[in-house]
């Protein structure tokens, strides 16, 4: 019996008719029993975040939600620490029926996963960890979000500070390093520092290289989301997912076994503007 193919999904970020759209596109449609991951950022700025959770939570075992810097900007949110920013859309979960059932649920999905031999995380690794380390290192900040005390300590785990990673790094600051990497992170300096500012896409300017550029441990591609700006990008080791649907680009799916890319307009979208993304 064949398994199941795995759709991994980009940035949706309550894009929630460009996600039915894609969902029901005849190539997905005809992978019966499909598996879908999402790449982070399901929800937040986009015009039905709630909806978007209510289907991924609804897909049960089929789907993968990996999260994300709006996921988890949400979750603080959720705990009473984090003040809203005028773009979010996050209301209408807080506000839901179902809102604590959807809470509680996302705050147990993982920050990476390894599927048929593809790392799948929102923004990136480290060049310095294997796959062993960077499912390590994730786990130490799921058990933050996972703990019974997580409203007392997500608070802490925002920040720009550090800005690099070391192994020797403990406490809060490691546990924001790892987040930062996981989530955040585009561009990086030579000396290892990341850049969170810079959201356009990849050059070679002041000592400073995409993430992927990196000579890295990690064998196993990466396909990852949080850069509309870079779009569709692939290369042997680097996949990038998020084409912009929140801006009036695309929705993008690729199925890992062959690479196989599906993408729709965008029917959510708003004007882009750079310094929001």
């Amino acid at each position: 019996m064949n398994q199941a193919a795995t759709w991994v999904i980009g940035d949706v970020q309550g894009c929630y008719r460009s996600l039915q759209q894609l969902l029901s596109h005849p190539t997905i449609q005809a992978d019966h029993h499909a598996h879908f991951c999402f790449a982070g950022d399901l929800i937040n700025r986009g015009p039905d975040s709630l909806a978007c959770l209510r289907l991924a939570y609804e897909l049960g075992a089929r789907a993968t939600v990996v999260l994300g810097n709006h996921d988890i900007h949400f979750l603080g949110r959720a705990a009473g620490t984090r003040k809203p920013n005028r773009l979010d859309t996050l209301d209408p979960i807080l506000k839901a029926d179902d809102g604590p059932t959807l809470i509680e649920w996302l705050r147990h999905r993982p920050l990476l996963v390894e599927r048929e031999g593809y790392v799948i995380v929102h923004a990136g690794i480290e060049p310095s960890w294997s796959l062993a380390d960077s499912l390590h290192y994730a786990h130490e900040v799921e058990q933050i979000l996972q703990a019974e005390d997580w409203h007392q300590h997500i608070a802490s785990l925002f920040g720009n500070e550090p800005d690099y990673w070391d192994p020797n790094l403990t406490g809060i600051p490691r546990l924001r390093a790892i987040l930062n990497v996981l989530t955040r992170m585009r561009t990086r300096y030579r000396d290892g520092r990341l850049n969170f500012e810079y959201k356009y896409a990849p050059t070679d300017q002041d000592g400073e290289l995409a993430w992927f550029d990196f000579p890295r441990v990690l064998s196993e591609p990466v396909v990852f989301g949080h850069w509309s700006t870079l779009g569709l990008y692939q290369s042997p080791n680097a996949i990038c997912l998020d084409t912009g649907c929140l801006w009036g680009g695309t929705l993008t799916a690729m199925r890992l076994h062959d690479r196989t890319v599906v993408q729709v307009p965008s029917l959510d979208g708003r004007e882009p503007t750079l310094t929001h993304r």
